[in-house]
């Protein structure tokens, strides 16, 4: 593969999974399947729109399948692919590193903003 289409591969999927929604639908699923509900309720601040975009994209990564129980009203239920389960591990160490470095980044970020007579409040 030429450089110029790795380059565009590996951005193409990192906008996929460098999003936030994405990064929590998948740590959200770390662990069992979840119905679009319950993703809804826990990840706060997305809409609805934003969930479904989401879920729709992962799933069409082949990070998550979605399954649905034809119920009444029907059941969907949401669960990471083998494929995405092996994100679980970069995610879960980003997270962990935001984590141990938010404080930094915010002073940091503080010092910036003092400093930058381009900020506008």
């Amino acid at each position: 593969m030429h450089q110029q289409e790795s380059c565009l591969a590996v951005r193409d999927v990192l906008s996929r999974v460098g999003d936030k929604w994405s990064v929590l639908v998948v740590s959200m699923l770390s662990d069992r399947p979840l119905r679009f509900s319950e993703l809804r309720r826990t990840i706060e601040g997305i809409s609805q729109r934003m969930l479904t975009l989401t879920l729709r994209g992962l799933e069409r990564d082949g990070l998550v399948t979605r399954t649905v129980t034809p119920t009444v009203p029907p059941r969907v239920d949401y669960e990471l692919t083998d494929l995405g389960r092996t994100l679980l591990d970069p995610v879960q160490a980003l997270a962990a590193w935001a984590d141990g470095h938010r404080v930094e980044i915010a002073r940091a970020r503080e010092r910036f903003d003092r400093k930058d007579p381009r900020k506008q409040d």
